[in-house]
């Protein structure tokens, strides 16, 4: 009988070891998915645009990207504003009873590497996404048909370009089309991408990581609290998160009303005339 239980319990051990190997697996494959599929072509991007602006007699910077303003103060106002701009959405969604905070997932360690692991995912993340959608091509297309314009068309673009995420829906990529028009007129105020790039990497490191929840329809491993949603989907944002709620729509008209009050100035493009006027 002891050699049978010895034999049950090495072969229990066995299994627990195979499901952990299992999800570690998984874990890193969703993991190598958000870089693969959101922050991956990034030297790519960049050296195409840095060629073109060879040929054309402009910097990397032209097209919104001046290195030496990296993580300077416009940035960390953006990452600021980000964060704060997804914890306000989600205590609204608590008060109307919508959305739990749940208990703390992580401890010791685990705390700091993940919270380090995903600040520089999401970097990359942002990074890409804010270059590709209004870089060298919201520049070129602006210096055609105008910015906003340009801006509508390169947004509607990029809120399209999420509609092959699992779990995402119509309001989803609404408001994802919806932060990128906000993001343009960040650019277009501050006169570089680096506080759209801060706020759209808190804004996902905060739903990923901070509070747990599904960001654009994925949810990865090593959140910090065991969030949950309830309710009905257009207010909760169901699968895709909080942000396939119409609550975020909410949010994004306030923080343009904000940032239009706080940021009074056109500085983008520099080369655009009558910028005054046409903002």
């Amino acid at each position: 009988m002891a050699l049978i239980d010895f034999h049950r319990r090495r072969h229990r051990s066995d299994q627990l070891r195979k499901l952990r190997g299992c999800a570690a697996a998984a874990s890193c494959r969703q993991y190598h998915f958000v870089l693969d599929s959101r922050g991956g072509g990034l030297p790519h991007l960049l050296l195409v645009s840095w060629i073109m602006g060879r040929m054309e007699g402009r910097t990397i910077a032209d097209y919104g990207l001046p290195w030496r303003k990296m993580f300077r103060a416009q940035f960390w106002q953006g990452a600021l504003l980000g964060f704060a701009s997804i914890t306000a959405l989600l205590v609204f969604m608590r008060v109307v009873g919508v959305f739990y905070f749940g208990t703390i997932a992580l401890r010791g360690a685990d705390v700091w590497k993940w919270a380090a692991i995903y600040a520089f995912v999401f970097m990359l993340v942002a990074l890409r996404e804010e270059f590709r959608a209004r870089g060298y091509g919201l520049y070129t297309l602006s210096a055609g048909i105008g910015f906003w314009p340009a801006a509508i068309l390169w947004s509607a673009f990029f809120g399209y370009s999420h509609h092959g995420n699992s779990g995402e829906d119509w309001i989803g990529l609404f408001n994802a089309g919806a932060f990128g028009l906000l993001a343009c007129f960040l650019l277009r105020r501050t006169g570089n991408l680096w506080m759209p790039i801060g706020l759209h990497m808190a804004f996902d490191w905060g739903q990923t990581y901070f509070y747990g929840v599904a960001d654009s329809g994925q949810v990865l491993p090593g959140h910090l609290l065991n969030s949950h949603s309830t309710g009905a989907a257009w207010l909760s944002g169901g699968t895709v998160g909080p942000e396939g709620s119409l609550l975020c729509i909410l949010l994004l008209v306030v923080v343009w009303i904000l940032c239009a009050g706080w940021l009074r100035e056109v500085k983008y493009p520099k080369s655009a005339p009558a910028l005054v006027q046409t903002s």
